[in-house]
């Protein structure tokens, strides 16, 4: 059996999603977009739970390509990828944008 292979978009869309769904890390976001940039104390502060557990939120949304960090030693300094956010809106929005069928919905009942 062969696996079935999605388009660039629906698999990008599908990182990010996954990449946002835990409340720490929209918090996260939430935080880095009031800012220009910040550091990763700054980061720890605003949440309530260990550095180990901000920096594994912070690989994943960095993985994602929601944010981008730059070593400044001994600090790491994030904000997010502007270019990235930008396009992350384009693809939930065509996401969310989609037309629902207009049938009577009887399955859902």
């Amino acid at each position: 059996m062969t696996e079935k292979k999605y388009c660039i978009k629906t698999e990008t869309l599908a990182q990010m999603a996954k990449a946002l769904g835990h409340p720490a890390r929209i918090a996260i976001m939430k935080f880095l977009a009031k800012q220009d940039t910040c550091y990763f104390g700054d980061i720890h502060e605003e949440l309530p739970i260990a550095k180990a557990t901000v920096s594994q939120h912070l690989s994943a949304l960095k993985e994602a390509g929601l944010i981008q960090g730059e070593i400044e030693t001994p600090k790491v300094r994030y904000c997010i990828n502007k270019e990235n956010w930008e396009y992350a809106k384009q693809l939930f929005g065509e996401f969310f944008d989609m037309e629902l069928q207009k049938g009577d919905n009887s399955c859902c009942y």
